[in-house]
């Protein structure tokens, strides 16, 4: 069993470097349309440039917390995602780069339609009004799992334990 409990460590740690790999490519294209709306002449299409390559560095900011998550709880720390202390904070990481990102992308997708199309506004809105959703939601959760860990007090204290082995 020991074996295949490696084997699944070995899979986590190659879907890291991939999530890794995915975001430094974003950011190289990011680094690419910036400098090529920099070296163009200043008007609202290079500024359009601009917001779309930071739309791409969202994306690589989420690519990299999600491999940095997958590293800490699955390589590193081995966790078992089972008690409520460990889902809420596996699911606080991953949820805090999902609506930031979301929220940013709703707002390259607002100053787009601003400048290209505005029918395509209302898209954008639904974009940031689910953000704010997603956000909300999250919020529910943490507090509805955070009375459950009050029924398992041992958890959070594992759960500590297991920073440990991060910080070292």
């Amino acid at each position: 069993m020991k074996f295949v409990w490696r084997c699944f460590t070995v899979v986590h740690g190659l879907m890291a470097a991939l999530f890794t790999c995915a975001a430094l490519m974003l950011i190289v294209i990011a680094a690419r349309a910036g400098w090529t709306a920099f070296i163009a002449q200043w008007d609202p299409a290079s500024a359009q440039s601009i917001i779309e390559a930071l739309g791409l560095l969202a994306c690589a900011v989420v690519a990299m917390q999600i491999a940095e998550t997958i590293v800490e709880e699955e390589v590193i720390r081995e966790a078992d995602v089972s008690g409520p202390t460990r889902v809420r904070r596996f699911l606080s990481r991953f949820m805090v780069v999902v609506v930031v990102a979301l929220a940013i992308e709703g707002l390259v997708a607002t100053f787009k339609a601003l400048h290209q199309d505005p029918t395509q506004l209302r898209y954008a809105a639904e974009l940031i009004v689910s953000a704010g959703i997603l956000l909300a939601a999250w919020g529910l959760f943490v507090h509805l799992n955070r009375s459950a860990e009050e029924l398992e007090p041992e958890a959070m204290e594992t759960a500590k334990r297991e920073d440990v082995k991060v910080q070292q």
